[in-house]
């Protein structure tokens, strides 16, 4: 591409409208003259930095020069004369363009310059020497007319007045014609006598209005006429006439006729044209002079002169003639005879050819390309131009001042896509029929480095199986860049990010020439599931252009992680879960929960115990994991049932983690969370919850507990007003009735939560209180203790767990039973009594282990309780309220003689065991209840107190 052709490309305008300027200057100023400032009318003020061209259809630069530093308008070598510009018309004003640049931005100024008159004309009439004749019969007012002098200065400056010499017969008087010129009348101003002057001559001055004013003269040689005494007479002295510009030479205008009563050569009328008609008029129209037809000579043009102005005179063949002089204006109408004319420029200096504009592909929308001006020589309607642009969307018109438009464009240019557009600019004026012209124009693109690498997709969504090796593919992104060169080769990157705290970087690499993308590191689908890459794309333009795309590698999940029981938690392997002996059928005992790291099917879990439970007692939900139970337990009490619980996740191939599950049968009471559930809830589908529903029953229920609440209240005071009376009217005040008691231990007993989710503490002691003795069985005999000696009994476990159960020596054998019986007969201790039932094992007692073996430890830590096979539970003392401690009795044959020997008899007594002080938090607690033997009657109790009896 030429260096030419470049300079157009980077001069081109983005423009959105033009500014108008105008000037006023006077003629013939002096070549040079500074005019004006352009930079001074910019809005941006910026000298040094801005620059002015002329546009190139102002060709005669001769008149005005354009400095290209700040835009100094000045007169050029040929001057500005307005008269050779603008002739007689009443405003010489001269257009032309000029465009600005500044910081690579264009803007086009429409720059008006009235060129104003001075004085520089004198007037002067076409000849110095005229001559009239005038009969010796004319009336004072006769008016003679006077040839019309000619001042080519227009308004204030042309001919203003008109002075006649001094004389006594003669005057001048001014008068405007239709034209707009200026011309005098010599007017009669008192009757001629021949015989007396024959002749007169007199000086005529033409002065205008300039400062200092301006004149010019002629000789006026007057002659007296012998009388004629009538002279001709036109019907009007005055006539107008319209006439079409296109008129046919030959077109009759008008059909004078003046009468001359007289008779003779004084009554013979010949018609001529006045002094007063210029050339112009007497080649266009023709008047006959014997008939004073008035036709049309030859074709006018209403864009040249409108009107014109024709005196005719008619005057009688007498030996003094006489004549009359009629006045007819001939307007021309306007017709559509011409057709608009269209001028295309483009800026000057940008090397574009004749026809031919260039423009970057990189230019913005609504940049200039070029400078249209169209223009019709008629006027109204007929001279009304609209402009249009056809050959393509990208170009359009855009209107910059009266009949001027600017091609700009619309949209971005694409070289590579449309090299060259061909034009057609229309022109068509508003007339009728309307004329039309069309001019053909080539608008080039030039070449730039637009296009930016681009790839095929927007998103690249790649899937890779977790565990991939180092180095492995994952995919390869394709950019194109449709520029040639340099500005058409691509390279990638990888775009830096963090991602959990390191580069993106460490994670994968790009190839920079192929766009490959290869991984860094081994993925684990459970620690990062998705990789979001930004790759750029770079051609080797200047300014370089980039785009980037994301890829987007999902990892695929490999089922390599087994399922996970995260409740109940796990010791070694297995759990246990007591369950209580009174739970009904399909009550729900244990919620089994685990969980999966991988994802999909892969953690799809389902629940099955590989061995069925004796009897099919327990059931588990292969979905939810819900045990409920299937069996009656009320036989089985302190029984442990091993199940193999088996969790497998739905992954190809599966993998299953197995736990061993023991429920231990106990005496408390049913859980909360050990609720009915329906086999065929597992099967069916899922539940179609009610709210409203919900809430009524919420509302029910908490209504039915208040009551049920307020009944047991109510009926357990009544129950303990009525003990009291028994109290009070029994001689040893020792009678309580236990129905309240064995009703408080139900009560307390279905209030203990799971026991598998429980544990328990001792409670403090309270204040110094005189302790009551205590009776107790001892072998077959009651012995009484003091209260505080009966404190000192404990109820301890082994220390190794939360109870015998969880006892790590605990063993159900019956050699380790055997073996453990001999040993503590050896060492002389004891066997167990009834007062082990009681208050637990003494330091020289014995009892055999009645625990079962728990191969599995509870993760908990373990609780200081006092644990025995069997739970019963002691009435709660109202003034200390929770001090008290679980005791688990064993079932073993000799106590349960002793315990029922002790059942069927009468007791009045009932004993109230405290627990040790231990610095811990009471739960729940339960008590338990055992009616004693009345003592002998040679055994002394003690006395009665008043603690005695609280408790």
């Amino acid at each position: 591409m030429s260096p030419l052709r470049l300079l157009a490309a980077g001069c081109l305008l983005a423009l959105s409208r033009c500014k108008t300027v105008r000037y006023r200057t006077d003629e013939e100023g002096a070549p040079g003259t500074v005019i004006g400032t352009l930079a001074d009318e910019m809005p941006v003020k910026a000298p040094g930095e801005m620059s002015f061209r002329l546009m190139r259809q102002f060709s005669n630069s001769s008149l005005v020069r354009v400095r290209e530093e700040d835009g100094q308008l000045s007169i050029g070598e040929a001057g500005l004369d307005r008269e050779r510009l603008c002739g007689q018309a009443p405003q010489c004003v001269l257009a032309f363009d000029v465009v600005s640049c500044w910081r690579e931005r264009y803007r086009l100024v429409h720059v008006e310059l009235e060129v104003r008159d001075i004085n520089d004309n004198a007037p002067h009439f076409p000849r110095a020497q005229m001559a009239l004749e005038v009969s010796e019969s004319a009336a004072p007012g006769t008016r003679l007319p006077l040839e019309v002098a000619v001042d080519e200065d227009v308004g204030s400056n042309s001919i203003q007045s008109f002075q006649v010499s001094l004389n006594s017969h003669f005057g001048v008087e001014a008068q405007t014609r239709a034209d707009g010129a200026r011309c005098a009348d010599l007017v009669l101003l008192q009757e001629l006598d021949r015989e007396r002057q024959p002749s007169y001559t007199l000086e005529l001055v033409a002065k205008d209005g300039g400062s200092p004013a301006r004149s010019g003269t002629a000789t006026v040689h007057v002659r007296v006429l012998d009388a004629n005494d009538n002279s001709p007479t036109f019907a009007r002295s005055s006539v107008t006439v319209e006439l079409p510009e296109d008129a046919p030479p030959g077109s009759l205008l008008l059909d004078l006729d003046a009468e001359d009563p007289d008779e003779g050569p004084n009554g013979e009328v010949v018609y001529a044209f006045g002094s007063q008609v210029p050339p112009e008029a007497r080649r266009l129209f023709r008047l006959d002079p014997r008939s004073g037809r008035l036709t049309l000579e030859a074709a006018v043009d209403y864009e040249r002169t409108r009107t014109y102005e024709l005196d005719v005179r008619a005057q009688d063949r007498g030996a003094s003639p006489r004549t009359a002089t009629c006045t007819v204006v001939v307007r021309l109408t306007d017709i559509n005879d011409n057709a608009p004319r269209i001028s295309i420029s483009a800026l000057r200096g940008a090397g574009s050819a004749a026809g031919v504009a260039y423009v970057s592909e990189a230019a913005a929308s609504e940049s200039f390309v070029a400078l249209v001006s169209a223009s019709d020589r008629d006027s109204g309607t007929n001279g009304q131009v609209r402009c249009s642009l056809r050959g393509h969307d990208h170009f359009a018109l855009q209107r910059a001042y009266e009949d001027s438009y600017m091609i700009v464009t619309t949209a971005a240019l694409d070289r590579e896509r449309i090299p060259e557009y061909n034009l057609t600019v229309v022109a068509e004026d508003l007339g009728s029929p309307p004329f039309k012209t069309v001019r053909q124009y080539t608008v080039r693109v030039s070449d730039e480095n637009d296009n930016a690498p681009l790839f095929a997709k927007p998103l690249y969504e790649v899937a890779v199986p977790e565990n991939n090796p180092p180095g492995a593919y994952i995919t390869t992104v394709v950019a194109r860049d449709p520029d040639l060169g340099h500005n058409g080769k691509v390279t990638y990157r990888l775009l830096e990010t963090q991602v959990m705290g390191a580069p993106i970087s460490t994670y994968v690499s790009v190839d920079p020439a192929t766009g490959a993308i290869y991984a860094l590191r081994t993925f684990n689908y459970e620690i990062l599931k998705q990789l979001d890459l930004r790759i750029q794309a770079t051609d080797g333009g200047s300014p370089q252009l980039s785009s980037s795309t994301l890829v987007k590698v999902r990892m695929v999940d490999q089922n390599d992680n087994p399922p996970i029981i995260i409740h109940p938690v796990l010791t070694n392997g297995s759990v246990e879960i007591s369950v209580s002996s009174k739970t009904s059928r399909d009550a729900l005992v244990a919620q089994i929960k685990a969980r999966d790291a991988d994802d999909g099917a892969n953690a799809e879990l389902t629940f099955a115990f590989l061995e069925e439970p004796q009897q099919d007692l327990f059931a588990i939900n292969p979905s939810t994991g819900d045990i409920v139970l299937r069996g009656d337990l009320s036989e089985e009490l302190g029984q442990l049932f091993k199940v193999i619980l088996t969790v497998t996740d739905n992954g190809r191939p599966p993998l299953a983690t197995t736990a061993t599950v023991n429920f231990l049968v106990t005496a408390s009471a049913p859980s909360s969370i050990q609720e009915v559930a329906k086999p065929s809830s597992w099967q069916g589908k899922a539940l179609q919850w009610d709210i409203p529903l919900i809430v009524i029953i919420v509302l029910a229920g908490s209504c039915t507990l208040l009551l049920v609440a307020i009944i047991t209240i109510a009926t357990t005071c009544n129950r303990r007003k009525k003990g009291n009376e028994i109290k009070n009217n029994s001689p040893l005040k020792e009678q309580i009735d236990i129905s309240h008691l064995e009703k408080g231990r139900q009560e307390d007993s279905s209030q203990r939560g799971n026991v598998f989710e429980q544990g328990f503490t001792t409670a403090p002691s309270f204040g110094k209180e005189p302790a009551p003795p205590v009776a107790i069985w001892k072998g077959h005999s009651f012995n009484t203790i003091s209260g505080r000696e009966a404190e000192k009994f404990s109820g301890k476990d082994s220390g190794k767990g939360d109870s015998d159960f969880n006892d790590s020596d605990s063993d159900i054998s019956g050699d380790a039973l055997k073996k453990d019986l001999i040993t503590h007969m050896q060492n002389g201790l004891w066997a167990c009594t009834a007062e082990c039932k009681i208050l637990g094992h003494s330091d020289r007692c014995w009892s055999p282990s009645c625990g079962r073996a728990n191969p599995h430890p509870s993760p908990h830590p373990p609780a200081p309780l006092s644990t025995f096979c069997k739970s019963t539970s002691l009435p709660r003392d109202p003034l200390r309220r929770d001090n008290f401690y679980q005791a688990q009795l064993p079932k073993t044959v000799g106590l349960q003689s002793v315990y029922e020997k002790v059942l069927h008899r009468d007791f009045d007594r009932t004993i109230t065991l405290l627990s040790p002080p231990r610095p811990a938090r009471l739960p729940d607690l339960q008590e338990i209840g055992v009616p004693l033997y009345p003592a002998p009657s040679t055994r002394f109790l003690g006395p009665q107190t008043d603690a005695t009896e609280k408790a």
